[in-house]
């Protein structure tokens, strides 16, 4: 008897429907597995063996075939053990069929006929909805992540018997359900505060443009001049996610393997830090089946790079696409998937070698020429792509001692809330979110100066040899301040702010 159980398969953050096609006929006992599948498919012959005989089902002693369309497709993982076990049953008649013309199917089998989770659930979930499939079996474990995605049955099991018992009487499994404005509303606020800073007056205020206009950012400044302590209280000030942008980041960290232990929605923005010894792979990421790298783990979120000029030149390089277009594609031979990447990149570096160039307490000990390889590192295109260049001095003795805190984060982040409010009424209707991705014709039309203001920035741009890409930034930025005044148009003393966070653009 021939049965045909629908799954799915990912490519990048996307799903492709997979049928997996049961046939049990005479001949020999023997299983084979079809449709170009890899490894791990092909192991689930014995997982799927072993785990019927231990639930209690006979597995069929004669020739089974089992194909995975279409067939000129790669397939990969654990997650097709669930709808071939399926299958064979169904193609037996030890269950009932009644469920499997418009029912997906999900999951690994252990031997003992209990349900693993796997990764990619809520992609393949959001896939299934949009394929015309009204309902979903997934394991447990994977059920919330499932359930977040509207408009969809979404049943959960533990095992291939619970599985078997669903698919004789429906009635007795109640669909699991989970609203994502409640799973939102239960995110806990990163604990590390604003007023835990002592003084760094200009710093504070760069990281409050960056949260308001989703503007990249680095310090500069000498070794415990608080560069890193700033950067990690960037997340506390930033606005909460809302529901579409916690459906993107999950989906990516879904794709990734790393909710298995969370279970449902990622509530809150990303903030990911990776060490200075990372590859460029693992950066935008890669593999012979492509999975998201650590720009596409940080989207609507922040990426920060501590050290910045320790990064290999190369790998740095691999950022300045991903900058500029909020995407990263990854090219293979069979296949190219594409990951979404909008970030805020926080960075943070010593002015030198030794650290202490420009400080006013510690000399430093290195030469001009020293200088200019350290900074080197960074090319030019890189640098203009940081909007906002902050240089973080030492404390003077009277900050480090003073008892009284600073600013809280709360305050900061209602002003930023606000930042963001009137951009998203400014560019209402439109794929903009913030004002750094703001494209050529969103400049023109809401980045428009004055005389005076556009003289001062022609002066900037000639004394500081500013590329147009820098200008751009400039604008960007200038409108971002605007918005934190409370301003519809861009006046002079937004501009000058505005030039001066581009003071280190070739600092050497």
């Amino acid at each position: 008897m021939l049965a045909r159980i629908w799954s799915a398969s990912l490519f990048g953050i996307n799903a492709v429907k997979v049928g997996v096609e049961v046939d049990v006929a005479g001949g020999l006992p023997k299983t084979v597995v079809v449709g170009l599948p890899d490894t791990a498919v092909q192991e689930s012959r014995e997982r799927v063996k072993a785990a019927l005989k231990n639930s209690g089902y006979a597995f069929p002693m004669r020739k089974i075939v089992v194909n995975l369309t279409p067939a000129d497709l790669r397939k990969e993982g654990p997650s097709f053990d669930l709808p071939i076990a399926v299958g064979i049953l169904t193609a037996s008649q030890q269950v009932s069929a009644q469920l499997l013309g418009d029912t997906l199917f999900l999951g690994e089998v252990s031997l003992d006929g209990s349900l693993r989770p796997v990764a990619g659930v809520l992609p393949i979930a959001a896939a299934a909805k949009s394929m015309g499939m009204s309902a979903i079996v997934v394991p447990e474990a994977n059920v919330k992540e499932a359930a977040v995605v509207q408009d969809l049955a979404v049943y959960g099991c533990t095992s291939i018997a619970e599985v078997a018992d669903l698919m004789n009487d429906p009635s007795r499994h109640a669909r699991v359900v989970v609203d994502p404005e409640a799973v939102l509303a239960e995110s806990d606020r990163p604990t590390l505060d604003l007023k835990d800073v002592k003084g760094q007056i200009q710093a504070r205020r760069a990281l409050e443009i960056a949260a308001t206009g989703g503007h990249n950012l680095i310090f500069v400044g000498p070794p415990g001049s608080g560069k890193t302590m700033l950067a990690r209280r960037l997340p506390g000030i930033l606005p909460p996610l809302r529901v579409e942008e916690a459906l993107e980041v999950t989906q990516i960290h879904s794709v990734a393997g790393l909710l298995r232990d969370r279970g449902q929605l990622v509530r809150d923005r990303p903030f990911r830090s990776p060490h200075h010894s990372a590859s460029g792979p693992s950066l935008v990421g890669g593999g012979s089946y492509p999975k998201p790298g650590e720009i596409s783990l940080a989207h609507r979120g922040v990426l920060f790079l501590d050290e910045l000029t320790e990064f290999k030149r190369d790998v740095l390089e691999f950022l300045r696409q991903p900058l500029e277009d909020g995407f990263v594609t990854i090219s293979r031979t069979r296949q190219s998937v594409e990951f979404p990447a909008q970030f805020t990149l926080v960075a943070s570096t010593n002015p030198c070698p030794c650290g202490y160039f420009g400080d006013t307490i510690q000399a430093c000990s290195c030469s001009p020429r020293q200088r200019e390889q350290y900074w080197s590192r960074l090319s030019g295109p890189l640098m203009d792509r940081i909007d906002l260049q902050v240089v973080v001095g030492r404390l003077k003795p009277e900050e480090i001692t003073q008892q009284a805190t600073g600013e809280p984060s709360v305050h900061v982040r209602d002003r930023v809330q606000q930042g963001r409010d009137r951009a998203s009424v400014r560019f209402r209707g439109e794929s903009v979110r913030c004002n750094a991705e703001m494209k050529s014709t969103h400049l023109r039309q809401w980045c428009r100066l004055d005389a005076s203001s556009q003289a001062m920035l022609e002066a900037a741009i000639r004394k500081m040899g500013l590329s147009a890409r820098a200008t751009d930034r400039i604008l960007k930025v200038s409108r971002t301040i605007a918005d934190l005044a409370g301003c519809a148009s861009i006046e002079t003393n937004h501009v000058a702010e505005a030039i001066q966070y581009r003071t280190i653009d070739r600092m050497q």
